[in-house]
C-alpha cells in the first residue's frame, strides 16, 4: 500500500462532516416524493438518497446499479438479472426511476449543506447476482468481473457528478452495498445448479477490485461499504481503502472485536446498525446503543471519541417495513445518536 493511500485512509474520515445519524438505502412504499421528504426531515445532518424497490424490477438494488452500468447492460430473466446486448426496456426502466428519485431528493434538499449519502451495489456483489448468457453468474469468469468493475465504476462517476450538479452543496458518501461479499470470498455462491458452488475469490483480487471503486469518488468523498451480512471482513475493506464500514450491530461476535478496535483506532468510521429494519418494538433511545457502549469499554476506547466514530444506522435497509416504522426507525436512530453523544459513558 503506498503511502499516500495509508495516509488518506487514516485521516480522511476524521476530516469528513459525518452526521451523527443515517439511513442504510431502501424504504417502504413507491412514491419518491414521500420519501425524499421523510429522510431529508429526519436525517437534516446526514440524508441519503432512498430506494424503492417495491417498484418492481429496475427499483430493486442490483437492477438499480444494473442500469448505471456504461456499454454493460441487462435485462429481467425468470432466474434474475441477465447480460443483454442493448439497453431494453428493463435499463430504461431502472434509470427512470432513479431519475425520478434525484428529482425528488434535489426538491427537497435544495439549500442543504453537508453530507449525503448514495447506495450502489459493490462489484463483488453484483458480480455474484448477474448472469452471463448461459445462465451462470458473472462471479465465475475473471474477465467479466474485471470488466463489470470497470463499468460500474465509470457508471458511478456520472452519477455521483448528477448528483452533486443537483445538490451541490452536499459532499457526498457512496455506499457500496456488499452483502455477498463474505459469501464471495469463502466460495459459497452457488452455481446455476444449485448442487455446485463458485470457487472462492482470492482476499487480494476481493480488495483490488473494492479498492478500484473507491477511486469512483476521489476527491469528492469518501467511500463505505455496507453489509448486513454476519463476518463482515473489517480488516480487508480497510486495506482496501474504504473510509467507513456499514454492519448490523447485532451480528457482531467476540472474533470481530479486534478488527472492530484497529478500525477505530485507524480512523475508519463504523456505522453501527442497531435500530431493527422491520415492524417491531423500539426501545428507548438509550437502550438502543447500549451495546455499543459496552463494546467501546470492552475494548479499552475512549469513551471522548464514541460520538465522532460512529454513525447510527437501522441494521439493514427498511423495504420490508411499515411505512409508520420506517418514519419511526429513522426518528430513532437519530434520537438514539444524541443519546450517544450526551452520554458516551
Amino acid at each position: 500500500m503506498s503511502e499516500t493511500t495509508e495516509t488518506t485512509e487514516k485521516t480522511e474520515p476524521n476530516t469528513f462532516p459525518w452526521g451523527p445519524a443515517t439511513g442504510v438505502g431502501s424504504m417502504p412504499g413507491g412514491d419518491a416524493r414521500e420519501a425524499a421528504k421523510t429522510v431529508t426531515g429526519s436525517f437534516e445532518d446526514f440524508p441519503f438518497l432512498a430506494e424503492l424497490p417495491a417498484r418492481g424490477p429496475g427499483a430493486d438494488m442490483i437492477g438499480r446499479s444494473l442500469g448505471l452500468l456504461v456499454e454493460m447492460y441487462a435485462h429481467v430473466e425468470p432466474s434474475g438479472w441477465r447480460i443483454s446486448d442493448r439497453p431494453g426496456r428493463d435499463t430504461r426502466r431502472a434509470r427512470s426511476w432513479l431519475g425520478e428519485d434525484l428529482d425528488a431528493l434535489e426538491e427537497f434538499a435544495q439549500g442543504y449543506r453537508g453530507p449525503l449519502k448514495v447506495q450502489a451495489v459493490g462489484p463483488w456483489t453484483l458480480a455474484a447476482a448477474l448472469e452471463r448468457r448461459n445462465g451462470e453468474a458473472v462471479l465465475g469468469d475473471a474477465g467479466a468481473c474485471r470488466d463489470l468493475a470497470a463499468s460500474l465504476a465509470e457508471g458511478l462517476r456520472g452519477h455521483l457528478a448528477e448528483v452533486r450538479r443537483r445538490v451541490p452543496g452536499a459532499r457526498v458518501v457512496l455506499q457500496l452495498d456488499e452483502p455477498s461479499l463474505t459469501a464471495v470470498l469463502r466460495g459459497r455462491v452457488r452455481t446455476a445448479s444449485g448442487y455446485r458452488t463458485h470457487r472462492a475469490v482470492d482476499r487480494q483480487v476481493v480488495e483490488s477490485g473494492l479498492r478500484d471503486l473507491v477511486g469512483a469518488n476521489e476527491g469528492h468523498g469518501p467511500v463505505i461499504v455496507h453489509s448486513c451480512a454476519p463476518d463482515v471482513p473489517f480488516a480487508l475493506l480497510r486495506r482496501a481503502g474504504v473510509a467507513g464500514v456499514s454492519f448490523d450491530f447485532g451480528l457482531l461476535t467476540e472474533r470481530d472485536e479486534e478488527a472492530i478496535g484497529e478500525a477505530v483506532e485507524g480512523g475508519t468510521k463504523l456505522l453501527a446498525g442497531v435500530v431493527g429494519s422491520v415492524d417491531g418494538p423500539l426501545s428507548d433511545p438509550g437502550g438502543s446503543v447500549m451495546g455499543v457502549r459496552t463494546l467501546w469499554r470492552r475494548l479499552g476506547l475512549s469513551p471522548g471519541i464514541l460520538a465522532d466514530s460512529v454513525v447510527i444506522t437501522p441494521t439493514c435497509g427498511l423495504a420490508g417495513a411499515s411505512p409508520a416504522y420506517a418514519r419511526a426507525a429513522l426518528a430513532h436512530c437519530a434520537k438514539a445518536a444524541r443519546s450517544l453523544a450526551d452520554n458516551p459513558e
